[in-house]
């Protein structure tokens, strides 16, 4: 069986016609499917099994994706898995609250199976980079003005208090204080923190930049525009 058939799937809506059917062609994968019809069955069962993805509707009745997102995000053992979210709205807006409570990406119904299990290998292969970034940092202390970070650790200090950052707000930060006077084009970022094969929306490195200014300072990330961004020490 190859190596990405035994990755764990959590599929989570609340009705259970797509769940059948995504369960479906994920199982013709190979791939380790479960099923939750709520937001805190699905809390329950990701603890259980720690999925390495879930595929979370948007709109599910009581808690809602948005909501479950954000508590699957403060449950330490969880904090690596890749969140999809699953809905029928393309509004900017969604897709902005959606990043904001730590999803990952965006998939849009109606679905066309090929499409979707491109775009769940495509997610799955993220795991793979992210494991290889962080294999290949090299200093473990980054120290830059009031900011210091531990990257073996995964803690960042600013000043006297501790951030407690996601993943991908860590690696971003990771990346762009490596190199303070560098500038980091888009595609770079895109590339190092995503990987080249994800598909993620055009807004995403903007949410995440402005997430970490909210938390380090409006003028601690400076954009150069039509460029990228760059950290300032």
């Amino acid at each position: 069986m190859m190596e990405e058939a035994r990755n764990k799937i959590l599929v989570v809506d609340d009705e259970q016609d797509i769940i059948e059917f995504l369960s479906y062609n994920l199982k013709k994968e190979g791939y380790r499917v479960f099923a939750a019809r709520d937001g805190q069955e699905a809390i329950s069962l990701a603890k259980q099994v720690v999925p390495d993805l879930v595929i979370l509707d948007v709109m599910m009745p009581g808690m809602d994706g948005i909501e479950t997102c954000e508590k699957l995000r403060d449950i330490p053992e969880l904090r690596d898995l890749v969140i999809a979210f699953l809905t029928a709205r393309p509004e900017d807006y969604t897709q902005i609250a959606g990043f904001q409570a730590g999803g990952d990406d965006y998939i849009t119904k109606p679905i066309r199976p090929r499409v979707f299990i491109s775009r769940i290998k495509a997610l799955l292969r993220r795991v793979q980079y992210d494991n290889m970034v962080s294999a290949e940092m090299e200093t473990r202390i980054i120290e830059s003005g009031r900011l210091v970070i531990d990257k073996e650790k995964y803690l960042v200090y600013f000043g006297r208090e501790e951030i407690v950052l996601p993943k991908k707000e860590f690696n971003l930060l990771v990346l762009l204080t490596s190199r303070p006077s560098k500038v980091f084009t888009r595609e770079e970022i895109f590339n190092h923190i995503w990987g080249s094969d994800v598909f993620v929306g055009d807004r995403t490195i903007d949410v995440y930049i402005r997430k970490l200014r909210q938390k380090f300072g409006q003028h601690s990330i400076r954009t150069v525009k039509g460029v990228g961004y760059t950290f300032v020490a």
